[in-house]
């Protein structure tokens, strides 16, 4: 037997239950997989609660892990037995084992072990797919970063450094505003209350060409306040719950501004693009480019213990749960 966690109902953190399941078996085009490291992802707050649907109930959920090929199924050839691999996107991540098809994974480097593939490799493909073809940031620009000390929020920040960008970035406290400048942020904002006059201040009245918000509800009217005319308005995320229904008119009223929402899915749909961008992330991590941040670890059977945690703002970084 293997075991998971599981949810038999949408629900706050408690509805998440360590069980027993059958031990899984690949079928054509498929592959056992072993984990060594599970990552933890807002996302996974989102399908726990009900926000995103899932298939079917009970389910597993989770969307990125690593470990080791145990067995494939006909028809795989990109992968093979004793291969260390990684993927995100993928539900059904918390659990001991799972089967996976084979198109998801990617071989890890040598340079790269796999509790840093299962912490980076969602959040990095984020931070990779924003960076360079959500809005191509450029060296001498400006950008605005919300949760500038999570996951995806510290990648951002050390990522456009190295382009030369410089970064704002938006965290809850003083320590998170230490650890986002270590990263990379150029300048720190604790809070968004008084956001637009501060990147006002800072800017000396530019204001920036885009902003990356993952918080969503709480922050996306002054987020719009802090772009330049014809800037770009990225909200990837809903921590603080969904952007409620707004009149578009506002868009132009600020500046003909541009408003996007992106899915990781939809720039990792094709294969080609999928590996280019692996390949890029793998290579910046293994090469020291990218620090991976694994800031706090959970055995998975306390999975509820860190999606509370996560809720609370508690952690930074990136969250490993291991099986």
């Amino acid at each position: 037997m293997s075991k998971a966690i599981r949810i038999h109902a949408t629900g706050g953190p408690d509805v998440l239950r360590w069980e027993q399941i059958p031990h899984p078996d690949p079928g054509p085009g498929e592959v056992l997989l072993r984990h060594e490291a599970i990552g933890l992802n807002y996302i996974d707050v989102y399908f726990r609660t009900g926000l995103y649907k899932l298939p079917h109930l009970p389910a597993i959920i989770g969307q990125e892990g690593a470990g080791i090929v145990e067995a494939v199924g006909n028809d795989v050839t990109n992968v093979a037995v004793g291969d260390r691999v990684a993927y995100a996107g993928a539900l059904g991540a918390y659990a001991t084992h799972r089967v996976i098809h084979a198109e998801k994974l990617l071989k890890l480097p040598d340079g790269v072990s796999t509790q840093q593939a299962a912490a980076v490799t969602l959040q990095g493909l984020t931070a990779h797919y924003l960076l360079h073809r959500t809005y191509k940031v450029q060296a001498g620009e400006t950008i605005l970063v919300h949760a500038a000390a999570g996951g995806v929020g510290l990648l951002l920040c050390q990522w456009a450094r190295q382009k030369g960008v410089k970064i704002i970035g938006v965290v809850s406290s003083e320590a998170k505003a230490e650890l986002a400048r270590a990263n990379g942020a150029t300048h720190t904002i604790i809070g968004h209350a008084t956001l637009a006059a501060e990147v006002k201040r800072l800017t000396g009245g530019e204001m920036v060409p885009v902003v990356y918000d993952s918080v969503g509800k709480d922050t996306f009217a002054a987020s719009l306040d802090c772009l330049a005319p014809l800037g770009l308005m990225v909200s990837y995320g809903n921590a603080s719950g969904p952007v409620p229904p707004f009149d578009i008119s506002v868009l132009s009223a600020k500046g003909s501004l541009f408003l996007t929402r992106p899915s990781l899915a939809t720039y990792t749909a094709k294969r080609p693009a999928l590996e280019a961008m692996a390949q890029d992330l793998f290579t910046a991590v293994a090469d020291g480019v990218l620090q991976v941040n694994i800031n706090q670890t959970f055995a998975l059977a306390d999975t509820a213990a860190a999606h509370a945690a996560l809720e609370a703002r508690q952690t930074t970084g990136s969250t490993l749960l291991v099986p």
